[in-house]
């Protein structure tokens, strides 16, 4: 049985190698029908037994092309190497066009990648996100004089930061008054005119005036808080190249403890919200009713309130940047559109056909500790449990009267004036 078995392989061994060859013989012989269709060995005529002269060397006149034969090859070959430069140059542009495909088909893994190591799923319940975007790697050329303010203002590389012209001088004061009160030592004001660096200078207030610029010296120096309001974004973008965080400051708000205490640093834009309570400030179901749909009337929407451009904290990440490239675009470009709205249709419209939604995380604020001025005066103040708490800071971004309004909140919460508020109405009449 053994030797039967030994027989067997062998022959089939041997049925191995024969089929092996006669496959190596037809694949060669393809290949040298296919490289060499004359042959291997080319035949030349012989010219040893021919005496080299004059009458060899003569070329029958028959044999030869014409010029204008001459011309036309000439002329076909011109044309052939201009289509054949034609059809490289789209050949170039397919492989690119090829390549931009397959870059963006893997774009989120590859960014995935850059983030972070790959992991498995944990447990149900135990998977978590990635919410911090990674900050953008510092770079000073950018502005280098602005580098050096920031170098000596910054504490742990962030500050406030506010614009301002002279239009604002008095609400300002109480802004950077608040602000000494408390503590803070990191802040700076931009100065859009003269006037205001020479105010901030006498009152020992970090300033920084940024280098002529027609376009934006033009509505710093006249322009109305919603024009002034639309030039942070492209002056915020500096501060996040040259790798600093920016609570972004309006002038019309009281600062009453430290807002870097109360801050989460977890995602791209932590913002304050227009909201009034937990539904509008936080997000909520609110349901559509359209009764000539009969059984299907009801249609589920997600609302939230707007977050306020006014008071911002932003992360020196490449979404954020993004972001501020987008607003700052869309408001050189549409010359009705207002910041905030534009603010905050960019951070939260998805992505759909024809437009590309930002991929940036996002954060409401506490509603009660960084307060806008509708909750302070329709709520707060007439509740006693909620006007015995101290928020961060008081937007009076809702009212006239600010500079009257910020003056009673800092009597109200400083000074313990328990009136203080009482002589203003809820709105605005």
């Amino acid at each position: 049985m053994a030797v039967a078995g030994r027989r067997d392989k062998a022959q089939q061994s041997l049925r191995s190698r024969i089929a092996i060859a006669v496959v190596i013989g037809v694949v060669a012989g393809c290949l040298i029908a296919f490289y060499f269709p004359h042959g291997l060995i080319l035949s030349y005529p012989s010219v040893r037994n021919h005496p080299i002269g004059i009458s060899n060397i003569q070329v029958d006149s028959s044999s030869c092309e014409s010029s204008e034969h001459i011309k036309m090859l000439k002329s076909e070959f011109v044309s052939l190497s201009e289509n054949n430069s034609k059809l490289k140059k789209q050949i170039r542009d397919l492989k690119h066009k090829l390549q931009l495909v397959e870059q963006g088909k893997d774009h989120a893994e590859k960014q995935f990648m850059v983030l972070g190591e790959q992991h498995k799923a944990g447990p149900f319940g135990t998977v978590k996100a990635l919410r911090t975007n990674p900050t953008v790697i510092p770079d000073k050329s950018v502005n280098p004089r602005l580098a050096q303010i920031l170098e000596e203002v910054a504490v742990e590389k962030e500050l406030i930061v506010a614009l301002a012209n002279s239009n604002v001088k008095d609400t300002l004061e109480v802004w950077f008054s608040s602000i000494k009160r408390v503590g803070i030592s990191n802040y700076l004001v931009i100065a859009l005119d003269d006037q205001i660096v020479e105010f901030c200078k006498s009152n020992d207030v970090p300033v920084y005036k940024r280098d002529p610029d027609d376009g934006i010296d033009a509505v710093g120096k006249t322009g109305g808080n919603h024009a002034v309001s639309g030039l942070k974004f492209r002056m915020l973008r500096e501060f996040l190249q040259l790798g600093y965080s920016v609570l972004l400051s309006d002038v019309d708000i009281v600062y009453l403890q430290n807002p870097f205490n109360h801050l989460y640093r977890d995602s791209d834009v932590e913002s304050m919200t227009d909201g009034h309570n937990n539904m509008t400030a936080y997000g909520y179901n609110d349901v559509f009713d359209e009764p000539e749909m009969g059984w299907a009337r009801y249609a589920h929407t997600m609302r939230i309130w707007v977050f306020n451009s006014g008071f911002f904290y932003i992360r020196p990440t490449l979404a954020s940047i993004e972001l501020l490239d987008r607003v700052a675009d869309r408001l050189a470009r549409q010359e009705n559109s207002w910041d905030q709205a534009v603010f905050n249709e960019e951070l939260f419209f998805p992505s759909h056909p024809g437009y590309d939604g930002l991929h940036a995380a996002k954060r409401t604020m506490d509603f009660y500790m960084f307060m806008n001025s509708k909750v302070l005066f329709k709520t707060v103040r007439k509740d006693d449990k909620l006007n015995k708490l101290k928020p961060v800071i008081v937007h009076l971004n809702y009212h006239p009267n600010k500079l009257e309004r910020m003056k009673a909140v800092v009597e109200f919460y400083v000074n313990g004036k328990r009136d203080a508020l009482d002589a203003f109405p809820d709105g605005s009449e």
